[in-house]
């Protein structure tokens, strides 16, 4: 018998976990996949820009689809106005499904990858 909530083991005769206070079943189910570590990426521009609210944006976009990426330069630009833009870095592996969740975006004062 079990816990289905601590998965603790008891013996035969227990009803009812000590701990949580729920009944005990049979089996458990099996503990789901730990998600797959990422040790090295390799990154593609997938466009860039200078504006602030079009990064925030992207990235609320790139999470909300798990797609991995970073902002290069953007600690530059909340300082101060930088020459350089940021660069939004996508997974090469993700790069395709990042340009179409973002074909119909029109960002301001930056330019989308012609990759």
């Amino acid at each position: 018998m079990f816990c289905p909530k601590c998965r603790s083991e008891y013996r035969k005769g227990f009803t009812e976990c000590a701990d949580c206070q729920v009944e005990l079943i049979p089996e458990l189910a099996p503990l789901p996949a730990e998600p797959k570590s990422v040790d090295y990426v390799q990154y593609q521009e997938l466009l860039s820009t200078y504006n602030l609210a079009d990064i925030a944006f992207i990235e609320s976009i790139l999470d909300s689809e798990k797609i991995i990426y970073f902002m290069q330069n953007e600690e530059f630009n909340t300082l101060t106005f930088s020459p350089q833009p940021v660069r939004v870095m996508v997974n090469t592996d993700q790069f395709d499904q990042a340009k179409k969740l973002l074909k119909d975006f029109q960002p301001q004062y930056s330019r989308l990858s012609s990759d």
